[in-house]
């Protein structure tokens, strides 16, 4: 059994390796004006801490800062090209975009392959100790980014978030992988098996990031009792009363699902809904579920207050345009000033 355990992770590794190597991630197409997965992520070389380094400063900027995260796949200093219109339409707002590693490439794997405890800890020193940031920021998870973000509201309180802008983001986890650019499909298949067996096995969850977030309603007691990122923050397990607190803090965390979403299973997870336990076909909906009716993060609260919103976009995962995104979440929500 140890064997048979230990050579489906090497199968795992080897497996989300060899599509980590096909690429799978992008930068906004500035012909369809969307934010796109194109690009090869193996062009290794320095990150900055902001992106590439600018003559520029920042420091005398109005506009509350910005923290991005990126998703899957994906690295800070791409994210920080592809939003750079919301620069463009707050001159000399401060964005930080988080980078794990010292290179493009470990950035990326750390999407994959490092502990998410581990990075959100990291993640909170970084704010914690970057200047421009004490007086509180707004932050932007994009996809898996979007939980991690979260993570850190509820965790590191200090300085404040001060809004959470969720996108795509995995709120209840997936029972699903994302459709991988492979020319064998088949790659996909056998990695979505291998985690249905041993997603909950400690030495994965230490280490494979998808594994700490997925959620499989078959297996309820045993990711309630396993999972060692989604639920802890979700309150699942020990219910924390700092991370209800902090959380509540937010002005707004807004929520947003993207209709034609073919990468997350169940799409629902992007505004905290979910499988009912026992079904990969039945939803629940965050209304409808413990979390909210027994508010254990304070997200009733948050909605009776209108703090709490639920946005939709259509189109397929993180595929908004720069007109919808200027319209639901930039006017209403990044454009203040401190």
């Amino acid at each position: 059994m140890i064997f048979c355990s230990e050579f489906k992770l090497v199968l795992l590794v080897a497996c989300l390796e060899s599509l980590f190597e096909l690429s799978y991630s992008g930068l906004v197409n500035q012909n369809s004006r969307k934010y796109t997965f194109t690009l090869n992520y193996f062009e290794d070389g320095p990150v900055f801490e902001n992106g590439p380094r600018s003559l520029k400063t920042n420091s005398s900027s109005t506009y509350i800062p910005l923290v991005y995260w990126h998703g899957m796949g994906d690295a800070g200093v791409h994210v920080k090209h592809a939003l750079r219109f919301i620069e463009e339409q707050l001159p000399g707002v401060y964005v930080k975009s988080v980078q794990i590693g010292d290179s493009i490439a470990d950035d990326v794997k750390s999407g994959y392959f490092r502990n998410v405890n581990d990075q959100v800890k990291q993640v909170c020193e970084e704010i914690k100790n970057d200047t421009n940031l004490r007086n509180g920021y707004n932050a932007i998870g994009l996809s898996q980014g979007g939980q991690f973000l979260r993570a850190v509201a509820q965790r590191c309180p200090n300085p404040p978030m001060i809004n959470l802008i969720s996108l795509g983001g995995q709120h209840q986890g997936v029972f699903g992988l994302p459709k991988c650019s492979a020319p064998k499909q088949s790659w996909c298949e056998v990695i979505d098996k291998l985690l249905t067996h041993v997603a909950y096995e400690g030495w994965v969850q230490n280490f494979l990031v998808q594994a700490e977030y997925w959620h499989d309603p078959f297996k309820q007691e045993q990711y309630v009792k396993n999972s060692v990122f989604l639920a802890d923050i979700n309150n699942e397990r020990v219910k924390n009363p700092e991370y209800k607190n902090n959380l509540q803090k937010l002005r707004n965390l807004v929520l947003v699902l993207f209709d034609s979403d073919s990468i997350v299973e169940p799409k629902e997870s992007e505004w905290f809904g979910y499988f009912k336990p026992g079904s990969d076909k039945e939803i629940v909906r965050l209304e409808d579920s413990p979390l909210y009716k027994e508010d254990w993060l304070g997200l009733k609260a948050m909605n009776e207050g209108g703090k709490l919103h639920f946005l939709s976009s259509p189109g397929d995962h993180l595929q908004f345009t720069t007109e919808w995104f200027t319209k639901n979440i930039l006017s209403p929500f990044l454009n203040i000033t401190s």
